[in-house]
């Protein structure tokens, strides 16, 4: 009982270890949100495609504004995204992805703008993205209009235009026309990804790269070896059916054995697992010879 509390307790630090070695080698990110992404946490789809190749930090809440003082949340006025810059630092990381707005003063938020990327490179940041509002009012367009206009003067900052991406879209949206529903807290969490994905900063899923088996004869040994790329090793095979008798994938990717099954056309659905929790499946073919 002993030895094998013992062992339990060395695999679950081996587990720990690797899971924390992967986080490692993901570039860390940062979504600061509102109320508006505030969704994001709540849905477990929209988290899972936002984190996918990064190692992410979600500092979302109601009623969080840019550099004035919050709008109070259940009694609490949350730490705006100056003040939550400063207390974090180099907490923060290189990346930051900055989605509020929606409580602010159209007035003042160019200012505040300047001074949340004042904030960010005291404490290191590296790159800032910054999400349009959805211009369900007027004031919003103004507001961001400062977003492009503050993009244009800091090279460290681009624009995530869910404006323009939600436009179509009513049904993302709660009765306000600003508020998510399922659906739209997973389109955001997209966009945000596929930004991330296409500026070099998410790691791009694995997937499987090979197409074809080698054909096997009856009763003889067997051995392929399936190949994935992208992802960020390493990489955990599984079968979704069982193999043909005789046939087993190994979950380094090898397919050894004898097979004993009839000749014939059989198919093996393959699924590949990379440390950063990403995951592709390929149906393929393997032929038995007599």
């Amino acid at each position: 009982m002993r030895g094998g509390l013992v062992l339990a307790v060395v695999a679950l630090a081996l587990g720990a270890a690797t899971a924390h070695g992967a986080t490692r080698d993901l570039q860390h990110v940062t979504l600061i949100g509102d109320s508006v992404a505030d969704a994001i946490p709540g849905d477990a789809s929209a988290v899972a495609v936002l984190r996918q190749g990064v190692d992410l930090d979600l500092e979302v809440t109601a009623c969080r504004r840019v550099d004035q003082e919050s709008c109070p949340n259940g009694g609490v006025r949350p730490p705006n995204v100056v003040q939550l810059a400063k207390s974090m630092g180099s907490k923060l990381g290189p990346n930051v992805v900055v989605a509020v707005g929606y409580n602010d003063f159209e007035d003042q938020y160019a200012q505040n703008i300047e001074n949340a990327l004042a904030a960010f490179k005291a404490a290191g940041v590296k790159h800032v993205w910054w999400v349009t509002l959805r211009a369900a009012h007027h004031g919003y367009i103004n507001m961001n209009d400062d977003i492009e206009a503050a993009a244009k003067n800091h090279p460290e900052m681009s624009v995530i235009d869910w404006n323009v991406y939600s436009r179509s879209h009513p049904d993302w949206f709660q009765a306000d026309g600003l508020h998510l529903l399922g659906p739209g807290s997973e389109a955001m969490a997209g966009l945000i990804h596929k930004t991330l994905l296409d500026d070099g900063i998410a790691l791009k899923p694995v997937q499987v790269s090979t197409t074809a088996l080698p054909a096997a004869r009856r009763g003889r040994a067997y051995a392929a070896k399936l190949q994935a790329s992208s992802g960020l090793a390493p990489y955990r095979w599984s079968l979704l059916a069982r193999a043909p008798k005789g046939l087993h994938l190994e979950a380094d990717g090898r397919i050894i054995g004898k097979p004993l099954a009839k000749p014939g056309a059989y198919v093996l659905n393959v699924r590949v697992k990379d440390a950063a929790g990403s995951f592709d499946v390929r149906r393929l073919t393997v032929r038995i010879k007599l």
